[in-house]
């Protein structure tokens, strides 16, 4: 899917590739005894749980075959239990129905973290993963709309998916053919209960944090009881993205006495944090940081990521602690060399999460996600470029070297001037300017020059149906874009893609395609989730066409003249991809860029600019290469 790649907004492009490389670079592993032990570990039980691993499923199936069920089977070569038998040969098909189902009775309550679905050919175009207690009263917990088949996993987090029975039901085949699964696995685990007696009360509990890697790191990874014996690999961790101030907590379920902490680290560790406690998850009390000799050691320990290893932080309090939430801070990741002599960071990496006390309670549950909004939309954002000049109370410029950095390799500088920006006929102007040499920002100096609004302190918003009706510029290298971006992007603590985008319309010059991205942590940069459109019949990319997005709670929807061209729910990203960052304020950007990664991408065009052509440049220079706005609205509920 096109994606703008390494497109951050705000940080230069230098700053860019360092995080490419560190995104790209090998999973942190190293023998734990390589590590310095830290002058406050102290012995404590083994807790790793037997069958931590352990596919679920099979494990039922294997204890009773009748714990297996469904609606019925192709022919008795294809029963429902052969889906669940280890054989990778072996297959469940259905009988030729979009109803059919096939269910699993795993003979206990558990907290589900995860379903391995993998299809045979005949594989579900849409079909709903659900959960139920007494396997009469279903709650879906995973929605497939596109399926496409091969195998998938479905993870559980951050929704409370706690059940006995887990039920895949078809809604819509791929095929003529039934629904046929090579394998169906489950994992999970019971959940520690209430205990007067000292155990590990995080077990298979709600774990959170402000900001995870992708779904496969999320914090729930982090209270499965499940870790790698020499602390190396990448099984089962939890992983922040690329910043110091994360932190990570756990819900016990009730109040307890707590008298130890168990940290079992990934090579990429905390070298100074604090382990903080709280009855109500918004007051929390320290009851513990690593002594300065500890941090001096730990900060002291730095090797190349091949040679770095794990630590485990057996944390004794000085005295009992008591609170129902218990959480680590990180203040200061390791660091590595990465190629040396550089120092590079990654972020925190934690296995697993272990508190050992008395009380708590089985009963912890993930706090529900937000539903969508009641009511109808109301128009709160309007411009449709009438007046003389840009309207400044509703729109900021934005200037290359002032208000953001050079960024994607692009080739212009940003400017405030009526060369690039202007309205005429009750139309917005983004005009694209040459001359060699000719302007200087940020301690660069450029040859093109363009333009750059956006609504950021003017009118930055949640939720709601954005669109513009826009003619773009046809040209290989010309890269208009109007799009969202997190308000919280200029704070250093979460940064981009932690403050999330929102791509709604980007062109690169093509005439007969758009593209729409998501980019958040996980799935950023190439990785985006995007989609191309194509006009229908013959349309083309310089007439007048409308570009929307419908932001809610729950997905996003894009469209192109009223034609839906993708739909990302939030059920599906976190499940598949990573964290929904689509939960607080964005702003409206209309931009003009020139050259750079995303169109170098697809024309491999390399001089006389990145991705813009000598064609293209001739064209900026005779004049007229403009994108158009004709008006831009937000409508909202409430």
């Amino acid at each position: 899917m096109p994606s703008r790649a390494s497109h951050n907004p705000r940080t230069p492009l230098a700053a860019l590739a360092a995080t490419a490389l560190l995104c790209t670079g090998p999973v942190l592993s190293a023998p734990a005894s390589a590590a310095p032990a830290p002058a406050h570990a102290a012995p404590a039980p083994a807790s790793a749980a037997a069958g931590w691993d352990t596919d679920r499923a099979a494990a039922a199936y294997a204890a009773n075959p009748a714990a297996v069920t469904a609606s019925g089977s192709e022919n008795a070569g294809t029963a429902p239990g052969l889906a669940l038998d280890g054989n990778g040969a072996t297959r469940w098909s259905s009988d030729f129905a979009d109803d059919a189902w096939i269910r699993v009775d795993l003979g206990s309550v558990i907290r589900v973290d995860r379903v391995v679905l993998d299809w045979e050919a005949a594989y579900g175009r849409r079909y709903v993963l659900e959960v139920s207690t007494n396997g009469t009263d279903w709650t879906p917990f995973y929605t497939e709309t596109a399926g496409t088949g091969g195998p998938v996993t479905a993870h559980a987090y951050p929704r409370e998916v706690t059940g006995r029975y887990v039920r895949l039901r078809g809604l819509e085949r791929a095929t003529p053919y039934g629904y046929s699964l090579w394998s169906l696995k489950v994992y999970g685990g019971e959940p520690a209960p209430a205990s007067t007696t000292r155990t590990n009360l995080a077990l298979n509990h709600p774990a959170y944090a402000n900001y995870y890697q992708d779904a496969g790191h999320s914090p729930a990874f982090l209270t499965d009881g499940g870790r790698p014996a020499d602390l190396k690999g990448d099984t089962s961790r939890w992983s922040s993205d690329w910043n110091k101030d994360r932190w990570v907590s756990v819900d016990l379920g009730g109040r307890s006495v707590i008298d130890t902490v168990d940290l079992y680290w990934e090579s990429a560790y905390a070298v100074d944090y604090l382990l903080q406690v709280s009855d109500d998850n918004s007051t929390w009390r320290t009851v513990y940081e690593p002594s300065a000799a500890d941090i001096a050691a730990r900060r002291g320990n730095v090797k190349a990521p091949g040679d770095a290893a794990g630590v485990h932080d057996s944390v004794r309090l000085p005295s009992p602690a008591t609170g129902r939430y218990v959480r680590m801070v990180g203040k200061e990741r390791r660091s590595f060399y990465n190629p040396a002599p550089a120092t590079a960071q990654f972020g925190y990496s934690l296995y697993e999460f272990e508190v050992w006390g008395t009380g708590g309670s089985a009963s912890a549950a993930y706090r529900a996600l937000p539903a969508d909004q009641p009511g109808g939309y109301r128009t709160t954002f309007f411009d449709d470029f009438t007046g003389a000049a840009l309207d400044r109370s509703k729109w900021r410029v934005v200037r290359t070297g002032t208000e953001m950095g050079p960024v994607n390799g692009e080739s212009q500088a940003y400017t405030d001037s009526t060369d690039n920006i202007s309205t005429q006929n009750g139309t917005l102007l983004l005009k694209a300017k040459y001359c060699k040499g000719c302007t200087r920002a940020g301690g660069g100096t450029y040859d093109f020059t363009s333009g750059r609004v956006d609504t950021h302190t003017h009118f930055d918003f949640r939720y709601g149906k954005v669109s513009a009706r826009m003619k773009l510029p046809v040209g290989d290298g010309f890269w208009p874009a109007f799009w969202l971006l997190g308000s919280d992007v200029d704070d250093p603590a979460v940064s981009w893609p932690a403050s999330g985008e929102t791509d709604i319309m980007e062109n690169i010059g093509y005439p007969d395609w758009t593209s729409t991205a998501l980019h958040g942590p996980g799935y950023s940069a190439d990785g985006n989730i995007g989609a191309r459109q194509t006009y229908p019949n013959g349309g083309t990319a310089d007439q007048w066409h409308t570009y929307a997005v419908e932001w809610t709670p729950t997905a996003l929807r894009f469209h192109v003249d009223d034609r839906l061209v993708q739909e990302t729910t939030r059920d599906k990203l976190e499940s598949t991809r990573g964290q929904w960052v689509y939960d607080h304020d964005q702003y409206v950007i209309l931009n003009l860029a020139l050259g750079g990664a995303y169109p170098a991408g697809w024309n491999k065009v390399t001089a006389p600019y990145w991705g813009l052509p000598q064609s293209s440049v001739d064209r900026i220079a005779g004049g007229g290469v403009q994108a158009e706005v004709d008006w831009v609205r937000v409508e909202q509920k409430g």
